[in-house]
């Protein structure tokens, strides 16, 4: 019974999903690029704002110092820096405390036990002297300009959060290089099409700015998931704050380039967005906002794809033949749509790479990307839903271009 079906669930799988949505993506980041982004960045004295800047660390060691001075840029009286040692086991603290010698905007909290990188963003929060906070992740490098163009958002008293954009700093090898594409085919151009309906999926914890009342208002992070910034993402917008996206406010971060490194990464970040989705889901369901509806319904059919996609495929494998199923036409189409995505996104995007000659292979990685989407949500919602629970969610080291960086998991 299930295999007269089949040939009609193949071709929705293949036809639609990996069809439709980036089809939806594009046009919804193109209406975010003509109606927002190509508009002059201006400034005003509002940007000119006070500051703080939370640098979270766990066995930071090799990268903390270059973040840090990463930041020497700044001026010193408009920022103050606080950066959290969470029970790191190598020589972050001795580096943090090293490094705070010579800048009095400078200051290190030291936690013995390892809290995960929610809780340390939240105690960093509560020393913070400043309205806002700007969150970057210890193994990346912001760019000057960035934190005026992020804080003029806030000049709208209902923004609690404004998120930038990472680019990928180690792209000498082709997962690098595929990420690249990743961010800027995919990344980029999903934001902007969630940001066009006035919302987010997840602020991006790399690189971004809170409002400190709007994060105090909501309880802080939540520190039994494994990601954190989708989380406070979700608790802010359910709480009616609204969250902006800024593609100028750039800066450089570290990725995994090795296949092994890219796979927990992205299973980390299945398995926290469906924590999330299974907290939030419900009041987003039975409340009135039309833009986290629209993304909650674009989760939750990505998730069904993702368990229909090995399904199928098997049934395929063992039970008919897949000459009837349109194979070929099937990945034709998806190929055309990948490229046309990739295209698209090099377009809005490729002003903000400082290499944008990504390789022929880049094209083919958001085809790629539903493949992988698809096998680490199958992997990773079980592991929620019949996994145990934790109180915190603490950090282990990742791959970093051959060398071990800290990161939260």
């Amino acid at each position: 019974m299930i295999l007269s079906y089949l040939p009609a669930i193949f071709k929705f799988l293949f036809l639609t999903t990996p069809f439709v949505l980036p089809l939806i993506w594009i046009m919804g980041a193109l209406v975010f690029y003509f109606k927002r982004e190509r508009k002059r960045q201006t400034l005003t004295e509002f940007s000119e704002q006070r500051y703080t800047i939370l640098i979270p660390c766990y066995n930071e060691e090799k990268t903390a110092e270059a973040t840090i001075r990463s930041l020497d840029i700044l001026p010193v009286d408009q920022c103050e820096i606080i950066a959290i040692n969470d029970g790191s086991r190598d020589k972050t603290q001795a580096v943090l405390e090293k490094l705070a010698i010579t800048r009095p905007n400078m200051r290190v909290i030291n936690l013995v036990q390892n809290r995960g990188k929610a809780a340390a963003l939240t105690l960093g929060t509560m020393a913070s002297r400043h309205e806002f906070i700007l969150c970057l992740d210890a193994d990346s490098e912001l760019e000057a300009d960035a934190p005026r163009i992020m804080m003029e958002h806030f000049a709208n008293p209902e923004v609690a959060g404004v998120t930038g954009n990472p680019r990928v700093k180690n792209r000498g090898t082709l997962v690098g290089r595929l990420q690249v594409g990743e961010f800027s085919a995919l990344v980029g151009m999903i934001k902007r099409y969630h940001q066009s309906l006035g919302r987010l999926f997840a602020l991006s914890g790399v690189l971004v700015m809170f409002r400190k009342s709007a994060v105090e208002s909501v309880g802080y992070w939540d520190t039994d998931t494994v990601t954190e910034d989708v989380g406070i993402s979700w608790k802010l917008q359910t709480s009616g704050w609204a969250l902006k996206y800024e593609p100028k406010a750039k800066c450089d971060v570290l990725m995994p380039d090795t296949l092994k490194g890219l796979w927990k990464q992205r299973l980390r970040w299945a398995q926290g967005g469906f924590e999330v989705m299974l907290k939030h889901g419900r009041s987003v369901l039975n409340g009135r906002d039309t833009g986290l509806r629209l993304i909650l319904l674009e989760y939750v059919f990505s998730v069904l794809w993702a368990f229909m996609l090995p399904v199928t495929i098997a049934f395929a494998i063992f039970g008919t033949n897949l000459h009837e199923m349109n194979l070929s036409y099937a990945i034709l189409l998806t190929g055309i749509m990948s490229f046309t995505q990739f295209v698209v996104g090099m377009f809005l995007h490729g002003r903000y790479e400082r290499d944008s000659r990504l390789g022929f292979v880049a094209i083919w990685y958001p085809f790629a990307y539903w493949m992988i989407n698809s096998f680490v949500l199958f992997v990773a919602i079980p592991k929620v839903l019949f996994g145990p629970k934790r109180q915190f969610s603490s950090w282990v080291s990742p791959d970093r271009g051959g060398v071990t960086y800290a990161k939260n998991n």
